[in-house]
């Protein structure tokens, strides 16, 4: 194998790549990023077994050459250095070149490097998908319905099916789910054109959904998303990226989500999450992150938290709307947080059924969205 590269597409792929390289695996061909020329350009795979992905990078891109190939060929290169050093070399082009017994030697400027390379017939086969079940969505709905839910997921490896995030899709709404049981979030939106796709029970784990989100560019990309008996693919411009489907039967949230409310409270998000951020940093020393919300009998509500060696903080808020009986209700205020950080509209309905009983956050423009947060038993 012996090409010419500019330096500035091979770093893009590299960067895109390596977020499948996991520092857990025991595979040592797994440590490493394949590299394979052929007269077309050159394909990066990285994989950890759970996701894999892989870059194309052409020969000719608007008849401008990016790779000049002398000669084809294949490679797997130690990932942790490659990544770093084709970031910190010199010039903007690179020469590599593979000899005898995978020594891959390459140069850019004045400089040289050798590296140890590692026979690619042991890199693991990326699975094969037939491409039945294809959908297709603008890059920033993807990015944004992975924004709303991934925080809610659980971080605890003993329930690994809640880790993920629940897909489903039927008539032309797809809606994702994701709750560590303390918390809940969905949303959904229409696509158009997916009258013949229906699916349910795909779980994908937050933390790739998360390094997905990372590959998804700025622009308004259409990303097609493959779903298959065990894995989902995405297809991103020159990217394919490969994930696993969690194993196991995501629980039935929809029971716990209450048709009708004995309180509805209609605020303006911002005033709202400014206020609770305050009283979160003194229930935050106190470890339990505990806040107390009341309405008022003179209308509006009151948000309070308590640290034994801090003190106390204490605020009244205006409400736009309010109906139904008076409330007091404490909650977890990271966790109120978390929902109100990637709530986009100015003005939210918060809902209840009672003191213990789940309090339901809905943004009054975002129809698609619905939060859920458990309350805490407090003894005042």
């Amino acid at each position: 194998m012996k090409i010419s590269i500019l330096k500035n597409e091979l770093n893009e792929s590299i960067q895109h790549v390596s977020k499948a390289i996991s520092s857990r695996t025991t595979i040592p061909i797994l440590t490493g990023i394949k590299l394979e020329v052929s007269h077309q350009g050159v394909t990066l795979t990285a994989s950890d077994t759970d996701i894999s992905i892989q870059s194309f990078i052409p020969a000719e891109n608007d008849s401008h050459t990016i790779v000049k190939i002398d000669q084809p060929g294949s490679v797997v290169l130690p990932a942790k250095f490659f990544v770093e050093i084709i970031k910190k070399l010199p010039s903007k082009e690179i020469h590599m070149e593979v000899k005898e017994g995978f020594q891959t030697y390459i140069s850019s400027g004045s400089t040289e490097i050798q590296m140890v390379g590692l026979d690619p017939e042991e890199f693991p086969v990326l699975p094969s998908i037939e491409e039945n079940d294809t959908i297709s969505l603008p890059g920033d709905l993807l990015k944004n319905m992975i924004k709303q839910t991934a925080f809610s997921i659980s971080t605890q490896e003993t329930t690994p099916i809640l880790t993920g995030i629940l897909w489903n899709l039927s008539d032309n709404e797809f809606k994702f789910t994701a709750t560590d049981r303390h918390r809940l979030a969905t949303r959904a939106a229409k696509l158009e054109g997916t009258e013949n796709v229906n699916f349910g029970n795909i779980v994908i784990a937050g933390k790739t959904l998360n390094e997905l989100s990372k590959i998804i560019p700025d622009q308004n990309m259409l990303v097609d998303i493959v779903v298959a008996d065990n894995q989902v693919l995405f297809k991103i411009d020159k990217v394919l990226f490969y994930s696993r489907i969690l194993d196991g039967i995501y629980p039935d949230t929809s029971r716990i989500i209450p048709t009708t409310y004995k309180t509805e409270l209609t605020l303006d998000t911002k005033k709202l999450s400014e206020s609770i951020d305050r009283a979160y940093l003194l229930s935050r020393e106190e470890k339990t992150n505990i806040v107390r919300m009341q309405t008022l009998d003179q209308g509006g509500i009151e948000i309070s938290s308590s640290s034994s060696e801090l003190g106390k903080v204490r605020e009244e808020l205006e409400v736009i709307d309010f109906k139904g009986e008076p409330l007091k209700i404490s909650f977890n205020s990271k966790y109120m947080l978390d929902v109100l950080k990637v709530i986009e509209s100015e003005q939210l309905v918060i809902a209840f059924t009672g003191m213990m009983s789940p309090i339901i956050l809905k943004p009054l423009d975002q129809t698609n969205s619905l939060y859920i947060i458990l309350p805490y038993r407090t003894t005042n």
